[in-house]
Order: C-alpha cells, then structure tokens, then sequence
C-alpha cells in the first residue's frame, strides 16, 4: 500500500504548517545521526513540537555510517570508526524521487520517523544510499559533514533541494521552511525557481537561524563550483547573482540566507547582538532577532531534581547529583 502521510490534529494555535532544516538531529542514542550541539537543539525542537501539537515536520538526512563511532586502540588510545548502521524503527515511505546533482539524476529515498517512537514531531530522513544510485552518489549520504568540498555541497543539496522536493511528492502544504543553520541554503532556490524567481514569494516563507559567531564558521564556496553542481536549482547564474547580491567570486551560505528570509534568529540575546554586528551592514538582509536556545525540560531534567530546585531544598539538590553522577560513572 502506498505509503499516506497524515500529520497529527495540530493545537489550535499552531496550525500554521511549518517544516525544519537541519543536517543533524539528536533524538535519541539508538538514532545516530548527529554530532553535537546543533542536532542536541534540533532534537529538542522536534520533541517540544510534539508536545505542543505543532503542525510541524523535521526534514533531516539519514546517515549511514554517522558522524562516527568513537572507540579505543588495543593501547587504549581512541580512534574513530566508522560502522554502517540500519534502523528498524524507521519506515520505509516507498518514495523514491531524482533529484539534480552536477547535471546528472540522484535518486532520493525518504524514511519516516513517526511520533511515537521518540515522542517528536513527524520526520523524514532522506538518503542517498540505494542501489539506484552509482557509488559516488549513494556516498553523498554516508557521513555526516563529510570534509570533501564536493560532497559537503552535495549533502547542502540533498537537504535543500531535496527536502522540498519530498514535501511537494507528499502534497504537503508548506507555509514557513525553517532553515536550522545555513546547510540546507539550496532550499532557498528551490522555492525561488517553484515561485517564478520572485524572491519576495520566498521571503514570505522562509526563516531562518544562525548559530556560528566566527566569519571562518560560515559556509562559503565559489560561484563556478556551485553552477556546476547544480546548486541554483536551473537559475542563471545572473538571475543568482541579482537575488543574492553576489558581486564576488564565492557565495556565503548565511548572507545568502539571511537575504532569502523574512526573519533570522541568533541563539542568545549576546549572539543576537553579535549577528547584527557581523552582518547588519550588509544590504538586504532580514532583521534578525535574539531566541535564546533551550532544551526541551520533560526529556533532559531529572524529576527529583527539578522537585528539589524548586523547593529551593540544597541537601536534596547535592544529595540527587551525587546519585545521579554516581549512576553515569557506573554505566
């Protein structure tokens, strides 16, 4: 039976239907498909999506071999391995749909998480990692941030471009795109050449956050790169140009977004101020306002000592971390 997408009765609220980027989520240990603290927050998100019925969907990619796994040489020095890794928990849609990669067909499948096995929003993960495919292209979906330039723009791709595809295969009415991070920029493209390259059709959609504080943390690769990846979804490279206000040899993946988006966040209300300050002169750009980022309390706070602080009682605070601590040192 083919597979039917039917997202849960969203609240009242928040029936607005929103869908987010991010190249990696941690949601649980038994799901290895993140490295660090922008998939710990994505995780979060869609977990706290789920409890306040969100009409919302996450959009990430299926790693097969991870990030990677760390274990110990025989002298007890670490080294990093890297283990192929199936999931039975995930549901295989049936969709399989071509997506353009250097002018050349990638095939994309798309695996669903559904929300009661982690208690998150709906999610899909897309791979490239399927015998339609030649060995080149089902590595696009091996590792997470793969340090090869080309495959690093292909998985920007396979997110971006990608995950739109999927939710217009799925008919799922799309009013905001979230961008977690500027990885999946290639959306911003998609949505431009799907809505006639007017690019306040996609500013009216598009949202966006950014988290890194440094300029060397901020993805940039040169235009002729990009054009020949088929990175601007069939958009001249005058017309890209024009709409990112590109007068360079390279495009910046978090200026391009955030001249793509109707709004931008920073992470805290410092790393607000400190956004506005590197970007704020640049022209075009969104406001960008300040979030603070958080964890989602039900699933990381421990009961006990959430009652204690509350209590503000300090012996039973010290006395469940001992516990607590005690219990993490014997696993």
């Amino acid at each position: 039976m083919a597979f039917q997408f039917k997202a849960p009765a969203p609240a009242a609220k928040y029936k607005t239907p929103a869908a987010y980027f991010s190249m990696e989520f941690a949601l649980d240990q038994a799901l290895k498909i993140y490295s660090g603290g922008l998939g710990f927050l994505a995780g979060s998100h869609m977990r706290s999506a789920y409890e306040l019925k969100q009409n919302l969907v996450g959009i990430g990619i299926l790693w097969s071999y991870g990030y990677y796994d760390q274990v110990r040489n025989p002298d007890q020095t670490m080294k990093a391995e890297f283990l192929h890794k199936q999931y039975s928990f995930l549901e295989d849609t049936g969709l399989v749909f071509p997506i353009i990669i250097h002018d050349a067909e990638v095939h994309v499948k798309a695996l669903y998480l559904a929300p009661e096995v982690f208690g998150t929003a709906p999610m899909f993960f897309l791979t490239t990692d399927i015998e339609e495919n030649d060995y080149i292209s089902r590595t696009i979906s091996h590792k997470l941030y793969d340090p090869d330039t080309a495959a690093r723009v292909a998985q920007s791709m396979l997110l971006g471009i990608g995950g739109g595809k999927l939710l217009d295969v799925l008919g799922r009415q799309t009013d905001i795109y979230h961008l977690n991070e500027g990885h999946g920029l290639p959306l911003a493209f998609y949505l431009f050449e799907k809505h006639g390259r007017n690019l306040a059709e996609v500013q009216k959609r598009l949202v966006f956050t950014t988290h890194t504080p440094e300029l060397a943390g901020n993805e940039e690769h040169p235009m002729k790169l990009l054009q020949d990846m088929s990175f601007f979804c069939g958009v001249p490279e005058h017309e890209v140009r024009q709409a990112a206000r590109v007068a360079g040899d390279s495009l910046n993946y978090t200026l391009t977004a955030l001249r793509f988006a109707r709004k931008a966040n920073g992470v805290s209300k410092v790393h607000g101020d400190v956004a506005r300050e590197m970007w704020g002169h640049y022209e075009g750009i969104c406001p960008i306002i300040s979030i603070t980022n958080a964890q989602n309390g039900s699933y990381w706070r421990d009961p006990q000592l959430a009652a204690a602080a509350k209590a503000k009682d300090d012996n039973a605070l010290l006395a469940r971390k001992k516990e607590l601590k005690k219990e993490l040192f014997q696993t």
